[in-house]
């Protein structure tokens, strides 16, 4: 069988805004009233490149691996869901050329943060720190996003297979 070069992942999270949890994006603690909801600490930019990679891989998503009922990832790092899901992808065969991911946020201001959030993620997958953009964006005041309510970050990454 012939086996693809390469392939296209992409992943797309969303958690919603509450108060009494931390606000942890790429691995970067960012000060504000409220954190993301969720099982593990919620980084929703790390949610979204684990499905990228999952995806590409044809390895299910970040639920298959690693569910929301299992006790063992209540309150987990996410960079740790993210190692994993980087070794999964080498034992695959492959490796990521590049990643590209996009935040959505009204607030907080997240572009003072986009440099750590990419070199947190190319130091977890062992990746020059160039492979990883980050951006960030507001919805305008549109939305649930733009009513405060939520974070969404999407991600779109590419990878071949290792030579």
């Amino acid at each position: 069988m012939i086996k693809s070069e390469m392939k296209i992942g992409s992943g797309v999270d969303v958690h919603q805004l509450v108060f009494g949890r931390d606000l942890i994006i790429g691995g970067v603690k960012i000060d504000h009233e409220k954190g993301l909801k969720g099982h593990s600490d919620a980084d929703v930019l790390i949610h979204s490149v684990c499905d990228a990679i999952l995806g590409a891989a044809g390895l299910g998503d970040i639920g298959d691996h690693f569910p929301d009922t299992d006790p063992l990832y209540k309150g987990i790092s996410s960079c740790i869901l993210l190692g994993k899901c980087g070794d999964l992808l080498l034992k695959t065969g492959y490796n990521i050329v590049n990643m590209d991911c996009i935040l959505f946020a009204q607030e907080p201001k997240l572009s003072p943060y986009k440099k750590q959030m990419a070199q947190n993620i190319a130091k977890v997958l062992n990746l020059a720190p160039d492979l990883v953009n980050v951006k960030a964006t507001t919805t305008e005041k549109l939305g649930f996003i733009g009513k405060k309510e939520g974070i969404a970050a999407q991600t779109t990454l590419l990878i071949c297979a290792i030579s």
